[in-house]
Formats: structure tokens, sequence, C-alpha cells
């Protein structure tokens, strides 16, 4: 199967330095991922809150970037598979890790 979504990605600046709502909670994140619809930042489904599902689930921007640390890979929520994504996206520096344990 092919995504079909590829058009959707855009060149984007990360709405933060971590997962934008985990930093307005006072939550934790594992790993990052990174909307390359509109840029929002939002924590992986190992986080606790699963914010960039959530995005995905209020937006319907369906392509993710694996994010921090750069993992260089692309997720397509409605189509369920790995997207070849056209360049990364540069991270905004210091990004703070937040893993509990």
């Amino acid at each position: 199967m092919t995504c079909t979504h590829e058009a959707s990605i855009r060149v984007v600046t990360p709405s933060a330095k971590g997962c934008e709502d985990c930093l307005k909670t006072g939550g934790w994140w594992v790993h990052l991922r990174l909307c390359r619809t509109c840029g929002h930042v939002g924590c992986c489904d190992d986080s606790p809150s699963k914010h960039a599902t959530a995005h995905f689930r209020a937006t319907r921007h369906p392509i993710i970037e694996g994010y921090d640390p750069p993992e260089g890979w692309g997720w397509c929520f409605l189509d369920e598979e790995f997207v070849e994504l056209p360049n990364q996206t540069e991270r905004l520096l210091p990004i703070p890790r937040f893993v509990e344990g």
C-alpha cells in the first residue's frame, strides 16, 4: 500500500521545545512527534497522554515525523504506514528530557 496523503506534508516550524500540551499541563513524555501539516509537537503513544495521536484525532492531520530524537521517519495515521519524508525538520533546541522513572 502507498500513502495517499503525502501531499499534506509541509515544511513546518515546531510549536514548542517539547510536547506542547505536556508543557502546559506539567505532564511528561517519552518521545516527541511532529505534525507535518501544522507543526504541533506532541508526545508519542508510549507517553501517558499520547498527545500526538490526540492531535490527529482532533485535526485529522495525517502525517507525523519522529521528532526527538530525530528519527527520520514519517507515519500516516490514516493509511497506517510509514512514509518517506522529503526532509527532516530542524529541531528547536534545547529540548528537555521528560522521561519519568
